[in-house]
């Protein structure tokens, strides 16, 4: 009897001690406070190192001692490029299932599309028409939404357009991005209902942040024999910035109009500090983490790569980004520690793609490269398809050449009554005849492609059949397609091939429930939305094919 009435007694004690005013308390799932994604635009996975001996103790170096760093994580698909890459980052998907094929993709309707183009929406302020309905999948912060029946914000922050909307996705609160005419951050209707931006982005724009960031000028960080990562600026293949007369460093762009002024700003580390400005003032206007469910803030830094394309690796602006972007990291860092609390935060660090070496700076010490303009040979190839097929007038079969892919004229090859595989066929064996192409596959006839993995499955995982070119060309290490119609650019670099030097990039995760430690086991690119959704206990996004890593959540 005695313990009948102790087993009774405790029960109610425990009933009793989980009610509170007439409700039941639940237990509930453990969570971050706010989720921080950190997208460095171009990074590569070395210069985590490259630059290390330079870098503080509260950047990069507090992220590689206290977090948890993939060290081989790949891209898996191309093209390395900035809009599948933020898709892939937030879908745990591939270009061939998330429909994001490219910046730019010529559809099976020959019309031509850039990633968040939207003819259905307009911009706060400018003319720009996007939002996220070219993207085919739900994101992680999508799924976010939805496992807390919409409780939980989602907000993205970027310099680029597609920068802040593939990641906020289609259930987003909010995508803000620059405005460059205007040197303000704004966003679409998609998000922005009424029609204009919240009160506290209005007070943020009207403190005119670009004019004191540009005021201020690029100079060096440190004194110039300190930058032992960059070549001799007299040695140097950088592009000459807009509006200014010569290539130069420090880059004094306080004299530029107000047009030139906003615009250069995206090449500076200051386009890094305005972002981050932007970031922390939507954290604070909003109130990010501080309701009962996990916010989530997608932050994309896209200065890093506009400097990566005009100055290249080597260059001394580069190695100064970086130099400043980690102390960047350290006040972001500190400020989360005090709003959020040290242990109440996730935050991941990682890249949309990487960068290729300037291939004349290879040439000129002696590595095979070379650099050259496919899509300025479009009218060579029709004229060499007119000649084959003995027409009696020029045919514009071909209509481009994008992402290292030849998109044909479909509509007009049915009109004419062409034999499609007869064209493909030909293209491929002129692309076969030109230098530096290793590999030609026919994308619809993928098993009579003799190409070696990775490669291979790369090119089947970025093929879209409605948004992709029929042929995939692969070019030779060390080689890279980077010119138009107007000419071959020698200057800066670009990035979009398989080569490690594209697709080796770094992951960093720090913060709520993320051991100490590190793995070698390759990670791919698209395992960064399935372990973040393994940590929320939340869905995967609904195209996700990417594991969780294991050693991060075990």
């Amino acid at each position: 009897m005695k313990r009948l009435i102790c087993i009774i007694s405790i029960s109610f004690i425990a009933f009793s001690s989980c009610v509170n005013n007439g409700e039941v308390r639940r237990d509930r799932v453990k969570r971050p406070k706010l989720v921080v994604g950190l997208v460095v635009d171009q990074m590569r996975w070395d210069y985590l190192y490259r630059f290390y001996d330079l870098y503080g103790n509260d950047g990069f170096k507090r992220l590689l001692k206290d977090g948890f760093n993939c060290q081989n994580t790949m891209v898996n698909y191309l093209p390395a490029n900035t809009a599948p890459g933020h898709s892939c980052i937030y879908t745990g998907s591939v270009p061939s299932i998330h429909g994001i094929a490219g910046n730019n993709w010529i559809d099976e309707n020959g019309k031509k599309w850039y990633c968040v183009d939207d003819p259905n929406v307009k911009s706060v302020l400018g003319i720009s028409s996007m939002s996220p309905s070219t993207l085919l999948t739900t994101t992680i912060t999508d799924e976010l939404r939805l496992a807390t029946n919409f409780q939980s914000r989602v907000f993205g922050v970027a310099i680029k357009d597609r920068g802040s909307i593939l990641p906020s996705g289609h259930l987003g609160n909010a995508a803000y991005f620059y405005n460059d005419s205007l040197g303000v951050f704004t966003t679409t209707t998609y998000y922005a209902k009424p029609f204009q931006n919240p009160d506290w982005l209005q007070a943020f724009n009207k403190r005119k942040v670009v004019d004191s960031l540009t005021k201020l000028n690029w100079k060096p960080l440190l004194a110039q024999k300190e930058y032992n990562q960059s070549v001799d600026y007299s040695a140097y293949y950088g592009k000459i910035c807009k509006a200014e007369k010569v290539a130069s460093f420090p880059h004094m762009v306080d004299t530029f109009n107000d047009a030139n002024r906003f615009s250069a700003l995206k090449t500076m580390p200051a386009g890094n500090t305005y972002t981050l400005m932007m970031a922390k003032a939507c954290r604070d206007g909003e109130k990010l983490g501080q309701g009962d469910n996990t916010d989530f803030l997608a932050i994309s830094l896209s200065s890093t790569d506009y400097a990566g394309h005009t100055y290249a690796p080597n260059s001394m602006e580069v190695e100064d980004m970086y130099l400043r972007l980690d102390r960047e990291i350290a006040e972001l860092l500190k400020y989360l520690d005090e709003t959020e609390g040290r242990n109440n935060y996730l935050l991941f660090l990682t890249a949309d793609h990487a960068a290729a070496h300037n291939a004349i700076f290879l040439k000129d010490r002696d590595v095979p490269a070379e650099v050259v303009g496919f899509s300025g040979k479009v009218p060579d190839l029709n004229y060499y398809l007119k000649e084959q097929l003995h027409l009696d007038s020029f045919t514009r079969y071909v209509q481009d050449i994008i992402n290292y892919q030849v998109f044909l004229d479909n509509n007009l090859i049915k009109s004419t009554g062409a034999d499609r595989q007869h064209i493909k066929d030909l293209v491929m064996d002129w692309l076969k005849t030109q230098s530096g192409i290793a590999y030609v596959m026919d994308m619809e006839n993928i098993s009579k492609s003799p190409v070696p993995e990775p490669i291979r499955s790369m090119a089947i995982n970025g093929y879209n059949r409605r948004r992709s070119g029929c042929i995939q060309y692969v070019m030779d290490p060390g080689w890279y397609d980077f010119g138009n119609a107007n000419g071959i650019t020698l200057t800066g670099t670009t990035h979009g091939s398989w080569n490690p030097y594209d697709t080796h990039i770094p992951l960093l995760w720090y913060g709520w429930g993320v051991p100490k430690g590190e793995t070698h086991t390759v990670v791919n690119m698209t395992d960064i939305s399935a372990t973040l959704a393994a940590m929320l206990h939340i869905q995967m996004p609904n195209g996700c094919i990417g594991k969780p890593i294991v050693e991060l959540i075990k």
